[in-house]
């Protein structure tokens, strides 16, 4: 019984890799031709200066029209620049997503970027794996590393990688895979995934504790300077009169996660604060095992308005930590019962 089993599971967990390639892949290759276009084109006018930015202009609103959000112009110039980087379509491999190519066109070091491609494909890193290693100067730390050193720093990556292999469940929640099928996020899908059930309840948490906290949107794209970022959840007060960008984060609290959010706000003021709207506020929650982290982020010159006024509505650090604990309790035994 248990070769049968074991058989028919091997089976299944191969059709299923497949068809997450399958997906990603016809992804990845449509963008590689729209990209191919688009460069072509843009050198043919190329002795227009403003060509350029006008093509993109009028491609985004067409495409948009058409097909979805996942064609603006930030998705655009990313495609721009993800065949501007990958010229050779045979070259590319085939395990890898969109998400994985959008962060490796980045990558400036020719050497590097092939290395991280391969690298990624055969270890069979996540996106968010990737983005880690290339945040972590992982390519350039073996370079500079002793021959004999080098498995030392292998292992200490595989390690902190592992936990985030691709999972065929991710196609579900990729969110350029759902803008590329035109496709709304259906959240029910993340229910059994901590934290995104961990989202949903802060959601509605937030929503009920009657201090004028009105729901913006969720997963809202930041675009600048070409690149683009994700906040989890963006409330409005209508007493504060201000905006709440909420991140959470699997695991300790570091300076990277403060600078992140800090940013968000600056970018959020840029785009979206209104005139009469007070300064924006950011709040990070970052949870492990067995630890909790609440930290709001101000900006400087807001600091005497949060101590005298927002904390007045804003839930309270410990507030937030309690309910994140209890809500992963209720997750955990929910998880174990089912």
């Amino acid at each position: 019984m248990e070769t049968i089993y074991q058989s028919i599971r091997a089976v299944l967990d191969t059709a299923r890799k497949n068809t997450v390639r399958a997906v990603n892949f016809t992804m990845v290759e449509a963008y590689w031709h729209i990209g191919c276009i688009i460069v072509h084109e843009e050198q043919e006018g190329k002795h227009r200066a403003e060509y350029g930015a006008s093509l993109l202009k009028h491609l985004a609103t067409r495409l948009t029209e058409d097909f979805g959000k996942g064609f603006d112009e930030s998705n655009l110039r990313y495609i721009r620049l993800f065949y501007n980087a990958f010229p050779i379509r045979d070259a590319l491999r085939h395990e890898l997503s969109w998400t994985h190519y959008r962060q490796l066109s980045k990558v400036t070091n020719i050497q590097a970027r092939e290395w991280y491609m391969h690298e990624a494909a055969e270890q069979n890193w996540s996106s968010r794996a990737l983005e880690r290693q290339i945040n972590a100067f992982y390519y350039e730390r073996l370079l500079a590393t002793r021959e004999a050193d080098r498995p030392v720093i292998k292992q200490e990556a595989a390690e902190k990688t592992r936990p985030l292999q691709i999972d065929p469940k991710d196609i579900l929640k990729d969110p350029y895979v759902l803008e590329f099928l035109d496709l709304k996020p259906n959240w029910k899908i993340y229910e059994k995934d901590l934290e995104q059930a961990l989202l949903d309840n802060l959601q509605q948490f937030m929503l009920e504790l009657g201090k004028g906290f009105a729901f913006v949107a969720r997963q809202q794209r930041l675009s600048a300077d070409d690149e683009e970022f994700r906040v989890d959840l963006v409330f409005y007060n209508f007493i504060l009169k201000c905006f709440v960008l909420l991140d959470l984060k699997m695991g300790k609290l570091t300076h990277q996660d403060v600078g992140q959010m800090d940013m968000y706000v600056r970018m959020y003021e840029d785009q979206h604060k209104q005139p009469g709207d007070n300064p924006t506020i950011g709040l990070i929650l970052c949870t492990e095992k067995n630890e909790t982290v609440v930290k709001y982020s101000v900006l400087n010159g807001s600091q005497h308005l949060f101590a005298s006024k927002y904390k007045l509505v804003l839930p309270t650090e410990d507030e937030l930590k309690a309910e994140i604990e209890r809500d992963k309790l209720l997750l955990e035994q929910n998880h174990r019962i089912s």
